[in-house]
């Protein structure tokens, strides 16, 4: 059993414990909260002792747990037990205090390390295990007791749960839930101690030196990397070996020195003081300077002491991961919140002074605590019915610690804020039942965990099941317009609050034909219809429906939208002849009349063309009226517009009718004329004819032509007239328009254009000379008012790709280097000052035909031993037709063959070299040959070995050919391919190699097999030998094991074991014996397995071996292998005065002695090689590994 007790230093008088008692299988912890609320968990198996104020021991058997309360804020104590041995250890400012068996961690008589007397109990608070002095028998103190807490002292119960704190050192683990993962081993255990000793004795050895320090003495723990801001501990806990460190100590500088002005080194490591769930309390101690920087230069000043600057970077990805700023100021203390519970984090700090960065310090883990889950998501209904609800809920995020059950509170359907509980337990949905019909009930959900229970989720309001909803009222009309109706309609009677009901409201036009349609679905009582005809009646019905179904419809509403307004009067005119005083006005009624009839129209006149004022003259439903008491000579408009029960139409004007315009003023040109285009600007009319100019139209008379063309129609007074031809005069002339129509056109104006580049040449001529050489000619195009200064001529194989081949004055050109029988393209283009004219249509010409070109020889197809094969690709015939090609191999006879790309000459001489050229010919004539190249034949192919089996077995046969060492040379070139023929009679490949030897395994016995071989090199592959067969004789019985010996008075029975008829042969057994240091001889032979020998001689040494026999039919046996021999010694005879047990050892001597079977010895060699394995591993565990 090991104890394990863990202290370390938070704020001034608040501390953080952890008592650990580890037994096989079984752990209990003991976590003391920063406000001295301690927590004893007993798990299942073991027992908690505690003493009270009445004197009285009280034991708790687990599972349990025990809230308990220091008044005065000490330190629990703790005890070592008789037998123990207790050992203080300091590591990253953790204090541990490790009580181990003495015999167990202290082999080989060394002695323990010292370790302080128990002080006395605490006057207020006692230990949590007493001392064994008054304590009860020790098997109290372990073994399972009945108890509770109900009969505590009320001092140490405390009056909530706090979360769990749990500090772990470096070589500690940390697994979700914050739980300690430590082994339950007590090998582990051993190992622990171990590393823990080891790094104290290192502590203990270099804890002397340094400045500032100070000796540690026998009693007290090693010093701690971390400093403590605090007040120093109290005397009692320097008894205990918890003390913290002295003031010299505290003050001790850091190895990383800087005077200011310089950059700052790495400062003091950094300290997690109060860890939460969310948050954590650091401090650190500001870097020191050298004593160099300490003491000032003669006539300098004291320097300033350096303000630093601290900057706290986090890692949420382990020590070497990325960190984040989370704090940035001048103290040396700073609180981390919003942290994930549960979490493993790293914590480094860096001083920071005069923009200069100092080294980060060394990082420090913490793990926050694991507290009460997140707020959870309110609960869905899953499924329901009128008098049930079934609700469901996922898992919030339990922050470390696994949620246990689950807390689902209703109000019980009252409709108050109060809620009571309906559900705890760990499932994620309830089924409530007897529940009221229509009604809504309110619930809310939380998580509890080890930790304690989470806030209550957003309060749910969930509906049960109600029956059918009645039939509603009739829909009502609330107000109606030209393409919509406002609708209305009530709510059931008789239907509860709580059901929830929407509404179907269905339509149907009048004499549609399609019924009733739904035009609106929703919670609301009241829908506006839009999109419909006018003065249209359409019928209307509601439907209420809610979960349980559709109620029956309602009565139908019959409404009718309102009629629109009319159109404008139609043809608005003046009848008969106007008088001097007086005229007719007529209309027609409107073509629109909005849905209701014209109830009257009105007509109304304004003098002059300005209509800023209307005097009304009628009012009635004719649709024509007299208008008089006009003043003669005076221009009048008139209007008229109708009235219905949908509104007033929009006027109809009309007045007295306007003539065309005068004549304009002919165009004149704007700026300097291009070549192929002109600006023109005009003035309007000076009479407009009573009515605005609304458009202009342009004539221009070209060249030589008496009609002139429209070339512009619009409003603007100036245009842009192109497409003209450059050094050309053109005429224009201009007229007005306006309501009444055109009036007369302007004088014509002559306008000359200005030069512009040649036009485009004619298609030039090509004549062809010769198959590579053309001449191109061209004619001088129309110059456009500048002479030509030079021509430009493209040529190409393709129209789209044709390049510059001349520039100059010439009408002709030479072109030379053209391929014969092609196709090319030309064209030809003039340039004078004003640009470059358009290129000429292009011509097509085509060269004449020629010899085909030079053959180009691939490389050698195949090249046997007396014969080549050629491969070329066919040239280009230049027009025509290739009709042959011409072989020429220098001093034979050149081969003409036919139009092909491959050729085999025959016939020729091995291992020979020719020179080869080939030329191509046609109708035309040959074409030149192509270059020379040369190629030799191979030599002859060699000819198959003989082939012989030197050594053959029932399941081998071994063969070996040819002149040669048995293993190949690298500089042999003669290779063989050695076949077999297979049950199909095929042969298949065996070995294809080099060797003159081969191996063939696998066969059958007393079995014919046929082969062949093959000789192949570079020449070529030879022929095959003839078919060799061979036959694989009988295989021999198999060996036997050593025959069995038992003596039988003066006789001995040998027996052996037995095998199986082989391919129908019997198998009979040779049993020989040799009698002293005779020859064996054969004493039995047949198919028994075992034999009586008579007649022993008691003083002489007997061997036995026997062999297995194969009775062959048509062949002589076949004898296998003898098996070992077995001996069988004499009996030994002891003399009347040995004594009795002498006597029986000689007759076990007697007993001939067995050799060890097989099975026995593999089972030998396996067990020592795993003793050898485990042996070799624990050795590779204890002194490479640890």
């Amino acid at each position: 059993m090991t104890f394990l007790l863990i202290l370390r230093s938070q704020k001034k008088h608040k501390h953080h414990f952890l008592f650990l008692f580890k037994k096989q299988k079984q752990k209990s912890h003991i976590v003391a909260t920063p406000w001295m609320v301690i927590l004893v968990q007993v798990n299942p198996g073991e027992s908690f002792t505690i003493q009270r104020d009445d004197g009285q021991f009280q034991c708790i058997t687990g599972p349990a747990q025990v809230p308990m309360m220091s008044p005065n804020g000490s330190v629990p104590q703790i005890y070592v037990p008789p037998g123990y041995v207790q050992q203080i250890i300091e590591e990253n400012g953790v204090r541990r205090v490790l009580v181990l068996p003495q015999t167990e961690f202290h082999p080989g008589g060394h002695s323990p390390l010292h370790h302080p007397p128990p002080p006395p109990p605490h006057a207020h608070l006692q230990a949590f295990i007493p001392h064994p002095h008054i304590m009860h028998p020790p098997p109290h103190l372990y073994s399972g007791m009945a108890g509770g807490t109900g009969d505590m002292n009320p001092q140490y119960i405390s009056q909530y749960h706090p979360a769990h704190t749990t500090i772990y050192s470096e070589q500690d683990t940390h697994p979700p839930h914050g739980r300690a993962a430590f082994a339950h081993r007590d090998e582990r255990a051993s190992k622990t101690y171990e590393r823990l000793q080891k790094k104290l004795k290192e502590r203990q050895g270099t804890g002397g030196g340094g400045g500032g320090g100070m000796a540690l003495s026998k009693d007290s723990p090693p010093p701690s990397p971390q400093k403590s801001r605090g007040t120093p501990p109290s005397g009692g806990d320097l008894q205990n070996g918890l003390g913290g460190k002295g003031a010299e100590e505290q003050a001790q500088p850091s190895t990383a020195v800087t005077a200011l002005g310089k950059s700052p080194e790495r400062g003091k490591e950094t300290e997690s003081g109060d860890i939460q769930a969310r948050g954590v309390s650091l401090s650190w101690v500001a870097p020191s300077r050298t004593e160099g920087d300490d003491k000032p230069k003669e006539g300098e000043k004291d320097p300033a002491e350096p303000s630093f600057t601290y900057e706290v970077s986090v890692s949420y990805s382990g020590k070497d991961g990325k960190y984040k700023s989370a704090y940035s100021d001048v103290e040396l203390s700073a609180t981390l919140q919003d942290l994930r519970p549960a979490t493993d984090y790293h914590v480094r700090v860096q001083a920071m002074c005069n923009c200069l960065q100092g080294i980060p310090s060394e990082p420090v883990s913490f793990t926050t605590l694991s507290c009460e889950p997140d707020k959870p998501s309110p609960p869905r209904k899953a499924s329901g019915t009128k008098s049930s609800l079934v609700l469901q809920w996922k898992a919030p995020c339990d922050n470390g610690s696994k949620i246990q059950n689950y807390i689902l509170q209703w109000d019980e359907g009252k409709g108050t804020d109060t809620f009571e509980q309906c559900y705890y337990g760990p499932q994620k949905q309830y089924r409530l039942t007897k529940l009221s019909t229509a009604s809504r009930y309110s619930f809310r959900l939380a998580a509890k965990n080890d930790m304690g229970v989470s806030e209550f989720s957003e309060v749910v309001h969930i509906m049960t099941s109600c029956s059918v909803p009645a039939p509603p009222l009739s829909p009502e009309l609330i107000q109606s317009g030209v393409t919509w109706l406002c609708v209305r309609w009530y709510r059931p009677a008789g239907s509860p609050k709580e059901d929830e009901i929407s509404y179907v409201l269905e339509m149907e036009e009048e004499g549609s034909g399609y019924g009733f349609q739904a035009s609106y679905d929703g919670d609301d009582l009241s829908h506006t219809v839009r999109n419909l005809h006018r003065s249209t009646t359409y019928r209307f019905r509601v439907v209420a429906y809610n979960a349980e179904g559709k109620s029956n419809p309602s009565g139908v509403s019959e409404f009718t939208t309102a009629p629109d307004r009319p159109g404008c009067p139609c043809r608005l005119a003046v009848k008969g002849k106007p008088h001097p005083t007086s005229f007719r006005l007529t209309w027609d009624p409107p073509k629109d009349n909005g849905g209701s009839d014209v109830t009257k129209y009105v007509a109304e006149l304004s003098e002059g063309f300005s209509g800023c004022s209307w005097n009304q003259v009628y009012s009635g439903s004719a649709v024509e009226c007299v208008c008089d008491g006009l003043s003669p000579g005076c221009s009048y408009q008139a209007r008229v517009h109708c009235i219905s029960a949908g509104g007033e139409s929009p006027p109809l004007q009309v007045q007295t009718p306007p003539v065309p315009p005068g004549p304009c003023q002919p165009p004149r040109v704007i700026g300097k004329p291009k070549a192929r285009e002109v600006q023109l600007r005009w003035a309007p009319p000076l009479v407009d004819g009573g009515s605005a100019v609304s458009s202009y139209s342009v004539e221009m008379f070209a060249p030589q032509m008496e009609e002139g063309r429209e070339v512009y129609q619009g409003s603007e007074v100036d245009c842009t007239v192109g497409s003209l031809l450059p050094g050309r005069t053109y005429g224009f002339r201009l007229r007005a328009a306006n309501k009444a129509g055109y009036g007369p056109f302007s004088e014509r104006s002559e306008v000359t254009t200005g030069p512009g580049a040649p036009e485009a040449c004619r298609p030039p001529h090509v004549t062809c000379k010769s198959p590579t050489c053309a001449v191109i000619s061209w004619e001088t195009p129309s110059c456009n008012g500048a002479a030509v200064s030079e021509y430009r001529l493209e040529w190409g194989a393709a129209e789209g790709s044709m390049q510059m081949c001349y520039t100059g004055a010439a009408l002709s050109h030479e072109m030379r280097g053209l391929l014969p029988a092609t196709n090319y393209f030309c064209r030809v283009q003039a340039v004078n000052v004003a640009g470059v004219g358009p290129f000429s249509d292009a011509v097509l010409c085509q060269t004449p035909c020629s010899v085909p070109a030079p053959v180009s020889a691939r490389p050698l197809l195949y090249s046997p031993s007396t014969c080549l094969g050629l491969r070329w690709e066919a040239p280009c015939d230049h027009g025509s037709e290739i009709t042959s090609y011409l072989i020429d191999l220098g001093e034979r006879q050149p081969i003409l063959t036919g139009p092909v790309t491959k050729y085999i000459i025959q016939n020729l001489q091995p291992d020979t070299t020719y020179r080869i050229r080939i030329q191509a010919l046609n109708i035309l004539g040959a074409g030149p040959c192509s270059h020379t190249f040369k190629l030799k034949t191979k030599p002859l192919p060699p000819l198959p070995p003989r082939l012989e089996c030197t050594a053959s077995s029932h399941q081998t046969l071994r063969f070996k050919w040819g002149e040669g060492p048995a293993k190949a040379q690298p500089t042999d070139s003669l290779q063989y391919h050695l076949q077999m023929e297979d049950k199909s009679g095929r042969f298949i490949s065996l070995y294809k190699g080099p060797c003159h030897t081969h191996k063939v395994q696998r066969l059958n016995e007393s079995t014919s097999y046929a082969f062949r071989i093959q000789a192949f090199n570079e020449a070529g592959e030879g022929p095959f030998s003839t078919v060799y067969t061979f036959t694989t004789p009988r295989s021999p019985p198999a060996p036997l094991k050593a025959p069995r010996v038992e003596r039988v008075d003066e006789s001995c029975e040998v027996s052996w074991e037995t095998l199986p008829p082989m391919k129908g042969d019997p198998v009979i057994y040779c049993l020989q014996s040799m009698q002293g240091n005779s020859e064996f001889k054969q004493i039995y032979k047949g198919s028994a397995t075992s034999y009586q020998l008579p007649n022993l001689s008691s003083s002489t040494e007997y061997r036995f071996r026997v062999c297995a026999i194969r009775q062959c039919q048509d062949a002589p046996e076949i004898i296998g292998p003898y098996s070992s021999t077995v001996i069988l010694l004499p009996p030994r005879v002891d003399s009347p005065g040995v004594s009795g047990t002498t006597g029986s050892k000689a007759a076990e001597a007697q007993k001939p002695k067995r050799s060890m079977t097989d099975e026995q010895f593999s089972f030998l060699i396996i067990a020592l090689l795993a003793v050898t394995s485990i042996l070799i591993a624990v050795a590779i565990q204890y002194f490479v590994i640890e």
